[in-house]
């Protein structure tokens, strides 16, 4: 495709060559060490594999084209390549690769999900239902990973939870190409301020709940907060909104005419009532409409209903029929790492979550006391190079609702597992709960289970499906589930 079609009515200046005689054929990226020949460089300042420093290399590379937003010194012998300047990288790469793409989000119903907890609940829940109800190819983008329906999408091991937006278009036209006819995507507040999200066409947008998580990459709640709402303000067509949560009753205002709600406490479009729990599932009333359809899911807790209300409402709004979407809810295999469940040979029950924020731990851990028959044991900690001033505030809530608390090492990056360990010890231990420490993950979750009884519950918190710990800039492989599986023989 021709540069210049790519850049077709937005605000460019050519600093080298000639748009109309570069050819774009091997796609865009911002990293220098995915350029193929024939591919269009797009210089972010501050990508880590790219930026305008890397021009130079990947024109040796082979790259047909670059784009900035700065000044750009060309090295010796490619001055015949062509470079353009624009006002903003990020926001014109949405664009151009969206075109190079064929725009395939306009392909298929689109489905995105923000918020602080539920996106990944969410997203397994659409294809799940969609693929119970009606046998449908959806596509999933999101924490773990890209596939349609259990087959992978291979991707680098780089690419984020909302995908930079060369790589989020070319998943989109990956999906198109094979078929599918819907797509469900994980919007992260880090994706949507950066633009990854742009020009993607979201027919529904669907918003959780918003608490405290990221300040490191917002420095203030209200950042956070309008970071999660630029999805609401131009970028889809519906959304489907938690009204139980103050932030998303307030969508209405962004969307007049253009919001579906859901609760379990205000009133709403989609309601929840009638909650039973126990360790299977949990048993409910949906209303929608004047009418009540009895609905159960296998998983435990408020949240998770409220998860599945998000789901059948944006499936209903995009013409699925409702009652085959509840049946479907009851049959849903347990999602990886969000309350995934496993019962040892001795009784104890095990349960392997995300929850690695102080609202998401806490709510897991409401439910889980709920409907426990004895002792609950939390293995859990914090992650590095993150927002320091949830650690306290989880120590806390894992002592206020556990019988015995496991403090370990989450993802450290690049600060001493100790000197998180501290800071989260000083929060277990102002409420006064018994509470063991080891740095060693794999080394916590056996000490828990070892101390698990027939009837007690152990959680293990914090990485749910990961398959790595991240030590430094090192990838370690661990997973907690097949930790728990290793030693339990299960």
């Amino acid at each position: 495709m021709k540069l210049s079609e790519l850049l077709a009515g937005q605000e460019h200046t050519v600093l080298h060559g000639d748009p109309e005689k570069t050819w774009i054929s091997a796609g865009t990226t911002f990293d220098a060490d995915r350029v193929a020949p024939g591919s269009l460089f797009v210089a972010v300042p501050g990508h880590l594999e790219g930026g305008p420093g890397a021009v130079g290399p990947a024109l040796a590379r082979g790259a047909a084209a670059a784009v900035v937003d700065g000044d750009c010194v060309l090295p010796p012998g490619a001055s015949e390549r062509c470079v353009v300047r624009v006002p903003d990288t990020r926001r014109a790469a949405a664009v151009l690769t969206s075109r190079y793409f064929g725009e395939p989000g306009r392909a298929f119903d689109l489905i995105a999900v923000t918020g602080t907890n539920g996106k990944t609940s969410v997203s397994y829940m659409v294809e799940s239902v969609l693929r119970i109800a009606e046998g449908a190819r959806t596509g999933v983008i999101g924490t773990a990973g890209s596939r349609i329906g259990d087959e992978p999408v291979p991707m680098p091991p780089s690419v984020l939870t909302t995908p930079e937006s060369p790589d989020l278009q070319y998943l989109l036209g990956h999906m198109r190409d094979r078929g599918v006819t819907g797509v469900v995507l994980e919007a992260t507040s880090m994706g949507l301020l950066t633009h990854r999200m742009d020009r993607t066409f979201v027919d529904v947008g669907i918003f959780t709940n918003l608490s405290q998580d990221h300040l490191d990459d917002h420095g203030t709640m209200e950042n956070y907060r309008d970071a999660k709402l630029r999805l609401f303000q131009g970028l889809c067509r519906h959304a489907v909104v938690n009204a139980d949560d103050p932030v998303g009753a307030g969508i209405d205002a962004l969307m007049p005419g253009a919001v579906t709600t859901y609760a379990l406490d205000a009133d709403a479009d989609y309601r929840a009532t009638d909650l039973m729990v126990d360790a299977s599932g949990t048993r409910f009333t949906l209303h929608h409409d004047g009418r009540a359809y009895a609905a159960a899911i296998p998983s435990p807790g408020r949240f998770s209903v409220a998860n599945a209300l998000a789901t059948v409402a944006a499936c209903h709004h995009l013409g699925h029929d409702l009652a085959g979407l509840v049946a479907a809810l009851a049959h849903m295999p347990q999602i990886p790492g969000r309350f995934e469940r496993l019962t040892t040979e001795g009784g104890t029950s095990v349960i392997v979550d995300y929850a690695h924020s102080p609202d998401s731990l806490d709510k897991v851990l409401r439910t889980v006391r709920g409907f426990a028959p004895a002792s609950v044991i939390t293995v859990f900690g914090c992650g590095g190079d993150r927002d320091s001033t949830k650690r306290a505030a989880m120590g806390t809530i894992a002592g206020t609702h556990s019988d015995l608390c496991v403090l370990t090492s989450d993802n450290p990056r690049h600060e001493n597992p100790e000197t998180i360990m501290d800071e989260v010890a000083r929060g277990i231990g102002a409420t006064g709960t018994p509470w063991e420490r080891f740095s060693d993950r794999r080394a916590a979750i056996a000490h828990a289970l070892s101390a698990a009884g027939p009837k007690d519950i152990v959680l293990i918190a914090g990485k749910g499906s990961e398959p790595h710990q991240i030590v430094g800039d090192a990838l370690l492989p661990f997973s907690d589930m097949a930790t728990v599986r290793e030693l339990t023989g299960r």
